[in-house]
């Protein structure tokens, strides 16, 4: 394990836990678990009655040997232990295609769970979790969970029947003899249980650690142009090597503990062969028991024995399943956000009248830094207000609030008059239209892109929004216009995906619009292209932008200047540069560094 790294605590849950949360979380999951785990033990129970037959065939063939082999039984003794294996086999069928049919539909069930999950989550869970992480709980985490359950646990079930089984067995044939066995198979199982209480912080440590390195990689692949543009690539390759190190570590120590347990079970199985041949030979030799008693018990031993095995591997692995468990759970019994059923306004076509009344926030996770303060301002339907100041003034944070991603402590913020917490968040967010400085194309066609979640928009309506944004000839060129599919075949410019999402927010056709920094990641001449393009998104729709190059937000009817939370200056582009303030400091600052 890598030096520093904190060994977790065994799994809070443990096995007992995670199945009594599982019936908890999926109630038609127990009957076919249930009638899975019975028919376990059945097939079991079958099997243990095999040696018992075999003991019989021994002894008719020992004493036939003097006189004369008595076939008759010996083919009625095969064709029920042929009988009784067929059925032990069928058993053993139905049960696994139960358990691998019922856990198939949990993992199914749980990853839709787990996904609407993500969208009830308040956003501050994504601030103290990496995308990568919660991305291997979906995967990783609740793939462990269904092959441990579908594997591990009915052989676990059908191996206490089996080690039971034939304890009795043993005990009703030759109690000295089973004794015997018994005691050399019990130094064993201490041994496996003392290994098991181990091992189980490094099941847990593996889970954890390999959350760490997928969100690790998640972020470094997402951001890999930045990494070499930094040439961070020897830190990224270090602080990588330390986390798969963490994963490599605690792999080792578990899949080590849990490996023990193999070749130890065989040793003592072949301790047991050995007990069971010399003091069976020697009762034998005594006249006390018949040949057919050793072969039955050479069996026996071999079924009792090689349960402990499968109780040491099902353990092992239903420990990591309890470890991926906790882990998928926790995540589904986080904080969700507040129930909103109950709410009934709705607004559907705002006019965009926006009141900013006294607002004040803290994030959740530090309620004591206030981030915006005391924070007021008057939207007209149909302005277009830009909200600038240095970074960290709280310009996205107002934006985050007028979405409702976060709560307002105090204060208010109304929509034509309707405060937005007397709305419904989905209500809020089908209000506005965003193009922000993130771009996001996802691979599908150039038209499942444009109308995201938007249906009944033609031809004509796409063309219209394409060439307001100056990529119609772009698509033209494509092999099949909006049909092609936005893939790794298919080169898009970062200024191209930028008037991509911008097109895409004409279509959205929202009453209010939210751009930040639309233009970042354009060049000069595609600039002038956009801003022609947003002047027209933002035509007698009520918009926000969001922009730190103040030379495109010269026409805005209203700019809000913000500094540590609270709005120091408000006016239009010219009236604030009269002023001779902060707005015009930045300006002229800007000016000063492009000279």
């Amino acid at each position: 394990m890598a030096r520093g790294m904190r060994v977790p605590e065994k799994s809070k849950r443990g096995i007992k836990g995670l199945l009594k949360e599982l019936f908890s979380y999926s109630k038609k999951l127990k009957v076919p678990m249930c009638i899975a785990l019975l028919l376990a033990v059945a097939g079991a129970v079958l099997t243990i009655i095999g040696p018992n037959r075999l003991s019989r065939i021994t002894d008719l063939i020992s004493e036939g040997l003097t006189s004369q082999i008595d076939l008759p039984a010996i083919a009625e003794v095969g064709v029920l232990l042929i009988g009784l294996y067929l059925l032990s086999g069928l058993f053993t069928y139905i049960e696994h295609y139960i358990m691998a049919t019922v856990t198939l539909d949990l993992s199914k069930t749980m990853r839709k769970d787990l996904s609407d999950k993500i969208n009830k989550v308040p956003m501050k869970y994504f601030n103290k979790v990496s995308y990568g992480d919660i991305l291997s709980r979906v995967t990783n985490d609740v793939s462990t969970l269904q092959q441990a359950l579908s594997n591990s646990l009915p052989s676990i079930i059908s191996a206490v029947a089996q080690f039971a089984g034939c304890l009795i067995m043993m005990f009703v044939t030759e109690w000295r003899m089973a004794s015997a066995a018994v005691a050399v198979t019990l130094l064993g199982f201490v041994i496996m249980v003392l290994i098991v209480s181990k091992s189980q912080k490094y099941f847990a440590a593996r889970q954890q650690s390999l959350g760490k390195l997928n969100g690790y990689v998640e972020e470094m692949y997402s951001g890999h142009d930045v990494v070499r543009i930094s040439r961070a690539n020897r830190k990224v390759k270090k602080a990588f090597k330390g986390l798969n190190l963490a994963v490599y570590d605690a792999n080792r120590r578990s899949q080590f503990l849990s490996g023990v347990m193999q070749p130890l079970m065989n040793v003592i199985g072949n301790l047991g062969y050995v007990v069971v041949c010399v003091l069976g030979a020697a009762l034998a030799i005594d006249g006390q028991i018949t040949f057919g008693v050793i072969t039955a018990f050479i069996m026996y031993v071999r079924l009792f024995t090689s349960p402990l095995s499968t109780l040491a591997q099902g353990t092992t692995q239903m420990q990591t399943a309890a470890a991926a468990g906790d882990r998928v759970f926790d995540f589904l019994q986080e904080e969700e956000l507040s129930d909103e059923s109950h709410k009934t306004r709705s607004l559907t076509e705002a006019k965009g009248e926006v009141v900013f009344d006294h607002v004040r926030f803290s994030y959740p996770d530090n309620p004591d830094k206030v981030v915006i303060k005391d924070f007021s301002a008057h939207v007209e339907p149909g302005q277009k207000v830009a909200i600038v100041g240095p970074t960290g003034a709280g310009k996205t944070t107002m934006v985050n609030l007028l979405m409702r991603f976060f709560e307002i402590d105090s204060g208010d913020i109304r929509i034509d008059g309707v405060s937005t917490s007397e709305l419904t968040r989905e209500n809020v967010h089908s209000l506005f239209g965003m193009v922000l400085q993130d771009t996001w194309l996802f691979e599908g066609t150039v038209r499942e892109n444009l109308t995201y979640n938007k249906t009944g928009i033609t031809d004509e309506e796409l063309e219209k929004a394409c060439r307001a944004c100056g990529i119609f000839h772009f698509i033209e060129t494509l092999p099949n216009g909006f049909d092609t599919v936005l893939g790794e075949n298919i080169t898009i410019s970062a200024g191209q995906k930028q008037l991509f999402t911008i097109a895409r927010a004409m279509v959205q056709n929202s009453p209010m619009l939210i751009l930040d920094e639309a233009t970042s990641s354009v060049d000069t001449r595609t600039e002038l292209i956009t801003q022609k393009a947003m002047d027209t998104l933002t035509a007698h729709r009520t918009s926000f932008v969001i922009a730190h190059r103040l030379s495109t937000i010269k026409n805005a009817d209203l700019i809000l200047v913000m500094r540590d939370g609270d709005i120091v200056e408000q006016g239009n582009h010219t009236t604030l540069l009269a002023q001779g303030g902060f707005y015009a400091d930045l300006y002229n600052s800007q000016f000063e560094k492009a000279g």
